[in-house]
């Protein structure tokens, strides 16, 4: 027998205070409850865990995107997971919604002693100097983690090399100046090179990841995220590339085989390309 759920009765912006989350928590309760959802029923930490990702970087497009509606809906999407993941936890006899907000507000409040103690900093560059030393005194108790051991494995590489090298910085284990990181991405490309020259793939790819690893690290020295420049040049060449093959459908009625008499040379296409970039794509 279906069971109305009652629309969430938001207050107004100014008076809102997350006191609509226990509906979240009802909802979800009733869609793993005996009678609720069969697909929800199914799901486990391991099978939403690729939900998790996806509803962060849609989060993340949304932010690019500038669209606050779009970023409303898509941070939903996020707190649902974690609401879900919660609800499997108290199924387990983990732990609960509650005990996950309990968490995060214990460590937030003891990683700003400068707000909720008599803590002073200077600037928000001081607040990360002491919240990697908070973070450490945290690790001592837990020995087998190192300064690393809080970057995620999962992290699209770029990201992940852009963190490790933020953490290890802030223990000095870094060039002084974009210079020696700059000579350093030099120094790299020559190994790559070298690497190519030989034709030992094994040797290109380890040489290939220094190079990105050391571009990765240039980018932190020059203020750059390495993630969002590399997003944005991404999307500059399909922006491009899409008017090549508007041409190419135009002017040839599509793809010709690569292979065959009547394909379009690297030179042809070329002009196609160079018109898209005039064009300010």
């Amino acid at each position: 027998m279906a069971r109305p759920f009652d629309p969430v009765v938001v207050p107004p912006l100014e008076e809102q205070r997350g006191q609509t989350f226990p509906r979240l928590v009802e909802l979800m309760q009733r869609l793993l409850a005996p009678d609720g959802c069969p697909w929800d029923r199914k799901q486990s930490f391991e099978t939403l865990r690729k939900y998790v990702l996806e509803e962060a970087c849609e989060v993340i497009d949304a932010i690019d995107a500038g669209d606050r509606q779009e970023l409303r809906g898509e941070l939903g999407d996020l707190l649902l997971q974690v609401v879900f993941q919660a609800e499997l936890g108290r199924a387990e006899g983990a732990f609960g919604p509650d005990d996950v907000v309990a968490a995060i507000c214990e460590k937030l409040v003891r990683r700003h002693p400068h707000v909720f103690a008599d803590t002073t900093v200077e600037d928000a560059d001081e607040v990360l100097r002491n919240w990697e030393l908070i973070k450490a005194k945290e690790r001592a108790n837990k020995p087998d983690q190192g300064i690393l051991s809080g970057v995620p494995r999962s992290l699209p590489a770029l990201v992940r090399a852009q963190r490790i090298g933020e953490k290890v910085a802030r223990v000095g284990f870094d060039w002084p100046d974009v210079a020696g990181s700059r000579a350093k991405v030099a120094e790299e490309i020559r190994e790559l090179d070298e690497a190519i020259a030989t034709g030992d793939t094994g040797a290109i790819e380890a040489e290939l990841g220094d190079a990105l690893f050391a571009l990765v690290n240039l980018a932190r020295h020059v203020n750059v995220d390495a993630e969002s420049a590399l997003r944005r040049t991404i999307d500059k060449f399909t922006r491009r590339f899409d008017h090549v093959e508007a041409r190419v459908r135009e002017r040839h009625g599509g793809w010709p085989d690569p292979g065959g008499e009547d394909h379009l040379t690297l030179e042809e296409l070329d002009v196609y390309w160079e018109e898209s970039k005039k064009s300010g794509r």
